[in-house]
Formats: structure tokens, sequence, C-alpha cells
């Protein structure tokens, strides 16, 4: 009797690991993707694993290991079975039974600007007694942008003034939305969105916000993202980015004419609205700035030569040296307005403030000097 049931178990486990060899992975779905198409920096995401056994035999354990860019960074409950290596990796067993469907989310901390892709999940199936393994790649197609993290729309307020000191002339032309005048009563030819509600609220009608008013001018934000010093300053180069994000953003959210380019991107024109901007923010996220870049003076070069009357160039450059000073003032010499934003470290600013090839650029007309001192 001890002789035949010794003999059934060897024949049963024979059979379930030749069973689960042939049939482990068969209706066996892995779907992994990210929830969000995108978000910002220093927001939390989730991934979505969900896990399908459509068959009849059961699946004692699944191993499905999981590897994204350590710029994000598993948290919560997620943090279980995860580690931080040269990539953040995560792994995670289910049990399934038959025609059984199992969903995680799992929380992560995007901590970095960029585009991230998830390729592929490694899987690992066992038998019934989990004395043999088998091994799968199924191939993921989910990726996420995760966009420059807004600045304080206080501090791009200073910026947009700075821009609206630039245009506003005596020829009252264009109303520009950032330089408030006033109120005054409502007119059936005026845009519903420059009803002051607040003050309409206090009186007996409908009140209209009042602007200056400014020529047909166009901006083109021009972003430097190559570092030309001997020690790195990614901070300052990322600073620079989410600078030209948020402003873009604040001016043609006031319905201005944009057109952002630089040295490691492509150009993106904006206008009517706000509709394009993720456009913009895309593009952004995209940017290496440990690529290689042509030198900014290159393309203040181009724009010379192409130069249009009516365009306030915006330049955002970290760097201070005397080539890039003269390619700036070059561009100012036919009576183009020029606002160059330096982003700089707070000790930066203490110490050194203007550097010897910006210093002579302020006394030049055309030409305004924004220190951008980076928070913390």
């Amino acid at each position: 009797m001890l002789f035949l049931l010794l003999m059934g178990v060897g024949v049963f486990y024979i059979l379930q690991q030749i069973l689960y060899e042939k049939y482990w992975n068969r209706g066996l779905g892995i779907a992994v993707r990210f929830e969000s198409h995108a978000v910002y920096q220093g927001d939390t995401a989730f991934l979505r694993e969900e896990i399908t056994n459509d068959k009849l035999l059961p699946l004692p354990a699944i191993e499905v290991n999981l590897a994204i860019d350590r710029a994000l960074k598993f948290s919560g409950d997620a943090k279980e079975n995860a580690n931080v290596t040269d990539q953040s990796y995560r792994r995670d067993i289910f049990s399934l039974f038959a025609r059984q469907r199992v969903i995680r989310r799992l929380s992560f901390a995007c901590g970095k600007r960029g585009y991230y892709e998830l390729g592929k999940a490694d899987v690992i199936g066992y038998d019934f007694f989990f004395r043999k393994s088998f091994h799968d790649d199924r191939i993921l197609k989910t990726s996420m942008f995760v966009y420059p993290k807004p600045v304080d729309s206080r501090r791009i307020a200073l910026l947009c003034r700075a821009v609206s000191g630039m245009t506003v002339t005596e020829q009252r032309i264009f109303p520009d939305p950032f330089c408030f005048s006033g109120i005054r009563d409502y007119c059936p030819s005026d845009p519903m969105h420059q009803i002051n509600w607040k003050a309409s609220a206090k009186g007996q009608g409908l009140l209209v916000n009042q602007f200056d008013a400014t020529t047909d001018i166009r901006m083109k934000l021009i972003l430097d993202t190559e570092d030309t010093g001997m020690i790195r300053q990614d901070k300052l180069n990322e600073e620079g980015i989410r600078i030209a994000s948020s402003l873009a953003s604040k001016l043609v959210k006031g319905r201005m004419e944009v057109t952002v380019t630089g040295n490691g991107m492509n150009q993106i024109h904006m206008k009517e609205g706000a509709g394009q901007i993720h456009e913009l923010y895309e593009e952004l996220a995209r940017i290496d700035i440990y690529g290689k870049t042509e030198r900014i003076c290159k393309e203040l070069e181009r724009e010379k030569r192409e130069l249009s009357p009516n365009v306030i160039y915006v330049i955002i450059s970290m760097n201070q040296d005397k080539e890039t000073a003269g390619a700036i003032a070059s561009l100012a010499e036919k009576g183009n307005s020029v606002l160059w934003v330096i982003p700089v470290a707070s000790a930066q600013l203490a110490d050194t403030g203007l550097q010897g090839g910006v210093r002579e650029l302020e006394s030049l007309r055309g030409i305004t000097i924004f220190q951008w001192e980076m928070e913390g």
C-alpha cells in the first residue's frame, strides 16, 4: 500500500512538472502600465499591475520583476520588495487560482524631470512543488512624462512685469494682460474672461478689467542647456528649464504669441491660448542636460541673421562667459529688446554677483539682466 502511494506521488510529481512546463504561461496575461500620461516633478504617480490566469491550471507562484529609472522611487506600501541601485527594481509574487485576475497599484515618487519608459517584465513561474522554475520575458509598451516642476507663480510674476516693461508703449494698440490699469463698465464687445466678478458683485452692473496696451509683439524664449563650467551645475541647469516652462505657460495663458527654442530642444511655437503648452512641457521633459549641445552663441547668431521686428527675446542661460555676453549684446544692436535671465545659486549671488562678461551689458540700451536666485 505504501509502495502504491509513493508510486502515485511520483507519477503526480512527474505529470504536474510536465503540465506546468508546457502550459504555465498559456493564458497568462501580464499588463503593466503607468496610470498617468504625464505628471509634474515631485508628484506621486502609480504603476498598475494586472495579472490574469485565464486557464484551469492554477499557478501557485508567479514572480514579476520590473526595472524602471532610479529617478522614479517606489513609495508607501510599494517600498516592500523594492530596492534602488542603478535602477529602481520591484519584485512581486502572485498566486492565482484558475480563471483569476489580480490587480495591484504601486505608488512611486517622481524625483526628476524626464521621459520614462517601461520596456519589459521578467516573469518567473513555478511548478506545484516549487522545485522547477520557468522564465519568460513580456514586452511592455508604457511611458510617462515628468514635466518640470512649476516655479512659484509670484516669482514668475516678477519676470512677467519685466517683460511688460519692455512692451508698454504710448501707441496703446493691443492690451497687455499683465499691465492692469483699472476697472470700467462692461461693453458687449468685451470678452467674458476680462469681467471682474468680485467688483461686479459689489456694484449694480458688470465691470471689466482694463489694461495698458502694447504693440503687436511676439516673445521668443531661448533656453541654454549647455554647461560650460569646469564643475557641473546641474541644479542651475534644471532651474533654467523650470523657468522656461513656467514663464512660457504664463505668457501663453495671457494670450501672447510665444516661441521657445534652445540648443538642447526642438522649437515649439504657441499662440491662441494654452492649448499647445503641453507640447512644450513634453519637449522640455525630454531635454538631456548631459548630452552634447552646440554653444548658445551659434543659436543667437542665427537669430541675428533672421532678425524680425517686434520680437522680444528672453535668454535663459546660467553661462556668464564673454562669448555668451557678446552674442546677447549683438542681438540687441538692431533695436530688439532682450531680457537675460541668469539662474544663480544664493552663495554665488552673494560672493560674485554678475561676472565680468555680463557687467558691461548692464549699461547697454535694450538689454535687461535678471538674476534669478535658485530657491534652497
